[in-house]
């Protein structure tokens, strides 16, 4: 037994990267407690890509083929023109990507895939609460110290603050606010009969046009059809304080092809989701705590790997900890949490840099449209030079992903 199993782990939020860490300290043998502000846990959203760099890190936790049976293997990830609806290229997600890959590429829904992970968690002695806000988090002594709101000071040898977006706990090593990047999302999923246009849809589509884009893909066994559309919002362009209502989205799409237009008639018109990210910050590690997931590194949703970094995270520090614990030392922890920020914060502010730009790139207008769609179009199909680096990543110490095809 490893000596990480003489340590107590707390963990700051319970969304997908919290209970994805608590399972992968849980199955190494630390005594972890969860601490989640809702009252219950849940998800709030629609569908979710898990891209083979994810994948892999469910099958080395056993939990692959219950996330496939709740979710849908799409046979290509598919770009078209928002404009003309024309085709402009298409990635087989077949056999040749899975080997290449060493794992699927999978869609499900959020809550289907944090329901899992709780399950899991649990399952492997993590206690996990809700109802427990975390208002701060010290360093006494080489111990950390967490308190939450009903004033109780809760002491582990660390904490991993993976509180989200707006996490409280960045504050502690960063004075910086959320990124408005202007566009906002809307997101529909619906019972496959009540969309007939959505009949026959197998693969992830996105349709790319000026200022907005719209991406489908079905869900659980293709019973459902998940929807989402962004788009530029002209009352952030205006300075507005509340933008990206209803009134925006109803003609926000009129330049489109009539197929996206129609598509817009099945999404949620009582909510949606300004999009934010942060600037990428290289330290992470406050003493003996350290943010992770979207605390230490959030998104904008391009690269659909938000869920993914942060589960990456979990999966890197577990394996870390049990390295560098075996080894021995009072600094153990502190040399386990410099050892997953040296390795995790390039990979993640690659991530949120490269989606930015990947945003960009969707959303051209005029000539520069017309050239995207050119390249789009005449690009090599059987090559991965543009994918291997997020893909085919694997930390050394993920010790059980399958070995990729290629070495990045």
């Amino acid at each position: 037994m490893s000596s990480l199993s003489q340590s107590r782990v707390l963990i700051a939020g319970g969304g997908i990267g919290g209970a994805a860490a608590a399972l992968a300290m849980a199955r190494k043998g630390a005594s972890v407690t969860l601490f989640e502000k809702s009252a219950e846990f849940g998800e709030v959203g629609a569908g979710l890509q898990i891209g083979p760099h994810g994948s892999r890190m469910l099958e080395a936790w056993g939990l692959l083929d219950a996330a496939l049976a709740r979710g849908v293997l799409p046979g290509n990830l598919v770009f078209r023109d928002a404009v003309t609806s024309a085709e402009l290229t298409r990635l087989n997600l077949g056999a040749e990507f899975r080997a290449r890959y060493g794992g699927p590429y999978f869609v499900i829904h959020r809550s289907d895939l944090h329901a899992l992970l709780i399950e899991a968690a649990r399952a492997a002695g993590a206690e996990l609460l809700t109802g427990q806000t975390v208002t701060d988090v010290v360093t006494e002594h080489s111990r950390a110290v967490l308190s939450t709101a009903d004033g109780v000071a809760h002491e582990a040898d660390v904490v991993l603050a993976m509180d989200g977006l707006k996490s409280r706990l960045r504050a502690k090593i960063s004075d910086d606010e959320p990124v408005a990047s202007g566009y906002v999302a809307y997101r529909g999923t619906f019972p496959m009969s009540e969309v007939p246009e959505g009949e026959g849809i197998t693969d992830v589509v996105g349709y790319i046009g000026p200022h907005c884009h719209f991406i489908q893909y079905p869900l659980r066994g293709g019973a459902m059809l998940n929807q989402v559309a962004v788009f530029e919002s002209d009352g952030y362009r205006q300075g507005l304080q509340e933008w990206g209502g209803p009134d925006e989205l109803a003609h926000a799409y009129d330049h489109c092809h009539p197929t996206v237009q129609s598509a817009t008639d099945h999404l949620w018109k009582d909510r949606w989701w300004p999009m934010y990210d942060r600037e990428p910050i290289e330290n992470w590690v406050d003493g003996r705590m350290i943010l992770l997931g979207d605390a230490a590194h959030p998104p904008l949703q391009y690269l659909a790997s938000g869920a993914v970094m942060a589960i990456e995270d979990a999966k890197c520090i577990a394996d870390y900890a049990e390295e560098h614990l075996e080894l021995g030392g009072v600094d153990a922890w502190d040399r386990t949490l410099a050892a997953v920020n040296a390795e995790r914060a390039p990979r993640c502010n690659r991530i949120l840099t490269t989606g930015r730009m990947w945003g960009e790139l969707w959303h051209l207008d005029g000539t520069a449209r017309i050239a995207r769609n050119e390249l789009f179009r005449t690009r090599d199909t059987s090559s991965y030079k543009y994918t291997d680096w997020l893909w085919a990543y694997s930390s050394d110490r993920a010790r059980g992903a399958r070995p990729v095809a290629s070495s990045v």
